[in-house]
């Protein structure tokens, strides 16, 4: 008997449906006509035991105990799925052959992986056992993959990958956040101090911004516009166009690091000096560009352009997508970081457009217009590994079957689809540079030649563009200021002599950076190589996915809410008191993306066959044995008075004294016991 074991019913039931009838259903199973069975996991069916499993004295918190590294590992069943492991354990004594079938990516190779060595099936079994890789729950898309089963011992590598990284996340979180608490204990928070290898650097980045917002110092500084013509012939014989003053070195003690004029006095000289004067144009330089389709969509490019489009936030989108993939079958495999898809998939994209066509009317016009002879860059086996990016299905629905969100979503992933039949987007870029009175200023303008596909986004106005469209017109203010764009510069070549009407004298100030919002947040997870300094950690982290994975990000951030660490102030999302003061309280490499940048690295070598399990544990236990110390060394005062204030965790809760038994609460259940990130 054949075994296909699934990471969820709904995966289950449609391998099921492609395999041979009659089929009849059991307890947490399907047998199929052929005497084959299909059953599946409920998610992770095992977890992490608590410390008072290895020891009983762990179950008190004491300073004296840390850290707390097993000797020998132990999985336990979770109690709300422990039936399912029972029917897997029986199923897999019959079964001969084992196909496994969890989602194609780190954590869906070690949750089944990890159930079947618990269960104690045989080595000769495991070597046998098959990988099925479904990204589409399609019965076409099933039955494909059906044929392209895989050695499962080929993707032990990604096993013990995501095996090192889960107790990685087990030692950091069980031992900081005891540390953490006990400490804040001392000062009288009440509160668990909740640590964690991704939650407490995203918590880090918030606290930072914030406080770079709290004190920063708005300082002005000037730019200088020349109004220039050809002639001097008044408009609109001869139109107007602007160019903004390069300051030379001569000016550098009145400018800041980043070359702006601090000197009111210097801009206002220089605009005295240029108006009613001649320039001379002293080069042109004109570069055609192209830019081509944006590629489709990985699950956090989709939550960022989510998050700005419709305000949803990542976890939203995320249980949106589940939906279009697992309920209603429109989409594939939502949970990927790949940006890229098989060639094998080109040959679809006519059933693909037919469907989207369907699904939603909105595109109907982007579909008549695709062209699906052109193949984009997205197109790459080299490029896709175990799952591809997410792209519409070809199976057809009336869109009216969606809810808001459905359609919304399902909009958004089929247009990046359609884009990748449409033509690149053209454009000349020109930038004129001109000598007036001795001074350097540029102008420049971009000129659409071919809008390409670009004619399929929604068309954002300006400031300058809305106040158009109600009777006004854009000022050299507002394209200063990079609220409008200048749409006119004469045809230009070396030596041409122009008139300035005017120089103008542009007030700016400095701005504070932004409060994060739900897709700037994730932005910053994908994109955390910015906020750091070390060129070394910078590289890995670019070279890496960031901080967190696309799995996991979305979670990670609505646990900090959860946790009371952060807040939502209308679309911004702020730290609160107790974040602050964790953050302010921790070592300070536990509030950084430098640590997660080298453990993913070493992670990501593991899965190359580049390092050991043995090497990434290696050097975590001397850098936890040195963060645990350093945690009990520091009392975290900045969080004294907040053990009881609403952006702390409550107390928990009392026994109660009431005549009815009750059942004594875990440790989960009282809040205490650390959740894996």
């Amino acid at each position: 008997m054949k075994l296909y074991i699934a990471e969820k019913p709904s995966l289950g039931r449609a391998i099921a449906d492609v395999l041979p009838k009659p089929h009849r259903r059991d307890e947490g199973c399907i047998w199929v006509g052929s005497g084959d069975c299909v059953s599946w996991c409920i998610g992770h069916l095992l977890e992490q035991v608590e410390p008072d499993v290895y020891k009983p004295q762990y179950k008190k918190w004491a300073e004296q105990d840390l850290p707390i590294v097993p000797e020998q590992w132990q999985l336990a069943p979770k109690t709300s799925t422990r039936k399912q492991l029972t029917v897997l354990r029986k199923l897999l004594k019959q079964a001969t052959h084992i196909v496994h079938a969890g989602d194609p990516d780190r954590e869906g190779q070690l949750l089944v992986d990890e159930v079947v060595n618990y269960l104690g099936v045989s080595n000769t079994k495991k070597a046998a056992m098959q990988r099925l890789l479904i990204s589409d729950l399609n019965p076409e898309a099933v039955r494909r993959a059906l044929g392209n089963l895989r050695s499962n011992r080929e993707f032990i590598p990604l096993s013990t990958s995501a095996l090192a990284r889960s107790r990685a996340d087990w030692l950091y979180g069980i031992n900081l956040t005891r540390a953490s608490t006990l400490q804040g204990r001392k000062v009288g928070y009440a509160g668990v101090l909740s640590v964690g290898r991704v939650q407490t650097p995203l918590l880090g980045l918030v606290v930072r911004r914030d406080h770079d917002i709290d004190n920063f110092v708005s300082k002005p500084f000037y730019e200088v516009l020349a109004h220039l013509q050809e002639g001097i012939e008044p408009p609109p014989v001869n139109p107007v166009f602007y160019a903004k003053w390069q300051p030379s070195e001569a000016c550098q003690s009145q400018m800041d690091d980043e070359g702006r004029v601090l000197s009111r006095a210097l801009a206002e000289n220089v605009v005295r000096r240029i108006s009613g004067q001649p320039g001379e144009v002293i080069s042109v330089k004109n570069t055609p560009g192209r830019q081509a389709p944006p590629l489709p969509y990985s699950l956090s490019a989709l939550q960022i352009d989510a998050g700005k489009a419709f305000t949803m936030s990542a976890q939203q989108v995320l249980d949106t997508c589940q939906a279009l993939y697992e309920r209603h079958k429109l989409i594939t495999y939502p949970r990927s970081d790949s940006r890229y898809l098989p060639l094998e998939h080109y040959g679809q994209a006519k059933s693909v457009l037919a469907a989207i066509a369907q699904a939603a009317n909105e595109l109907q016009g982007a579909v008549a217009g695709a062209d699906v002879s052109l193949k984009s860059k997205a197109w790459d086996d080299a490029k896709v590994n175990a799952h591809h990016a997410i792209i519409p299905t070809a199976k057809k629905m009336q869109a009216q079957r969606l809810n808001n969100q459905e359609t919304k979503i399902y909009a958004l992933i089929a247009r990046q689809y359609i884009l990748q039949f449409y033509p690149s987007h053209t454009f000349n870029k020109t930038i004129v540079d001109i000598v007036i009175a001795g001074g350097c200023f540029r102008a420049q303008a971009t000129v659409v030649k071919e809008p390409g596909w670009k004619v399929l986004l929604p068309v954002k106005k300006t400031p300058s563009e809305k106040k158009s469209s109600k009777g006004g017109a854009a000022n050299s203010s507002e394209l200063a200021r990079g609220e409008g764009a200048q749409k006119y510069l004469p045809a230009l070549k070396k030596g041409d002599v122009l008139h300035c009407l005017k120089g103008e004298c542009v007030d700016k100030n400095t701005q504070a950076p932004s409060p994060f919002t739900d897709a700037t947040l994730l932005a910053a997870m994908t994109g955390i190589a910015r906020f750091v300094s070390d060129n070394e950690v910078r590289k890995v982290l670019k070279d890496t996915d960031g901080l967190g994975t696309e799995a996991t990000r979305a979670g990670i951030i609505e646990l900090l809410f959860k946790r009371d660490f952060l807040r939502r102030d209308g679309k911004q999302i702020r730290a609160t008191d107790a974040g602050c003061g964790l953050i302010n309280s921790l070592p300070e490499s536990t509030t950084l993306p430098d640590m997660t940048a080298r453990w993913e690295s070493i992670l990501n070598a593991i899965v190359e066959e580049r390092a050991t399990y043995d090497d990434f544990m290696g050097g975590l236990i001397p850098t936890l044995h040195r963060l645990v110390e350093e945690s009990c060394e520091t009392l975290p005062l900045a969080l004294k008075g907040l053990g009881t204030s609403k952006t702390a965790y409550r107390k928990p809760r009392k026994k109660s004294t009431s005549a009815k038994p009750r059942r004594k609460k875990s440790a989960q259940s009282r809040g205490l016991k650390f959740k894996r990130v």
